[in-house]
């Protein structure tokens, strides 16, 4: 709608303008005895004051009815999802138990109501594609809901400065046909299944990692860092910032401030071998 009302005032804008244009080719003396202009004050006062106001009166009326049915919806949402920010990432809990991070499942045709809260400071979140910007408040939980109409993958952002690695704080919202994601969610609320051998968790249980990090189904309860338990099923690292491949998960591993300088995350040392046991171990959480 607002689209539509801009188009109509820029071509009636330039409209006049060539009007303008064209009036001021013509070779005409001016004449200080012809009285006023043929269109006057009047004129000016219709299109240049009153017609301005009208519009823009009835635009921000307009506005303030979308903004409340953006806010608040007409209909029942059929989830709940708790969405907690972090320096520098997204933590997202789900009802049945399932936790992750920086990716937000949803079932695609379904109104979902987020509870946005924050742990440390303030953050804003945004998908620009879904739903307008609403802020996570330490202390706090603001309501939204967000839906996608279809199946698909929508980036979102910390739309709130909140520290040095701001601009790295992204996430993805994913919506899946309904039977898909019934499958998604039962498989998340589930312990980790693991094809590795002991030796990867025992690296895992005996490293850094176990001062920050849940897997859910084995002694690892922290709640510091991201719920690694179906890690390996995640598309990103570190809030969007890498792809989730071997080689970043390595990086990320021994060097974490290279990445995303002033993550709270420190580098873990480990010997060749425990690297590739434990790097087994994480690529075996679907």
């Amino acid at each position: 709608m607002l689209f539509w009302i801009s188009a109509v005032v820029f071509a009636v804008v330039v409209g006049l303008i060539a009007f303008a244009m064209r009036r001021a080719r013509r070779d005409v003396t001016p004449d200080i005895e012809q009285g006023d202009p043929r269109w006057g004050d009047r004129f000016i006062a219709i299109a240049g004051v009153l017609l301005p106001v009208l519009i823009l009166l009835g635009s921000f009326i307009y506005s303030l009815g979308q903004m409340n049915a953006l806010a608040t919806g007409d209909e029942e949402a059929a989830l709940e999802i708790e969405v907690i920010g972090h320096n520098w990432w997204w933590e997202v809990r789900y009802p049945n138990g399932a936790v992750t991070a920086n990716e937000i499942v949803i079932p695609a045709g379904e109104r979902i109501l987020l509870k946005l809260s924050a742990d440390d400071v303030l953050h804003s979140f945004w998908v620009p594609r879904l739903q307008a910007k609403m802020d996570n408040i330490p202390g706090r939980v603001n309501e939204m809901w967000i839906e996608s109409y279809e199946p698909g993958r929508f980036r979102g952002q910390c739309a709130e400065f909140c520290g040095l690695q701001h601009a790295r704080m992204a996430f993805f919202v994913e919506a899946l046909a309904p039977d898909d994601f019934v499958a998604w969610y039962d498989n998340e609320a589930a312990a980790a299944a693991t094809t590795a051998d002991d030796r990867g968790l025992d690296v895992f249980l005996s490293s850094t990692c176990l001062g920050c990090h849940a897997v859910r189904g084995t002694e690892a309860d922290a709640e510091a860092g991201p719920d690694l338990t179906h890690l390996a099923a995640r598309e990103t690292l570190f809030a969007g910032t890498l792809e989730n491949t071997r080689e970043n998960l390595e990086r990320v591993i021994l060097d974490p401030q290279s990445i995303k300088p002033g993550v709270g995350m420190p580098p873990t040392e480990l010997s060749d071998d425990e690297l590739e046991a434990l790097l087994d171990y994480l690529e075996s959480l679907s």
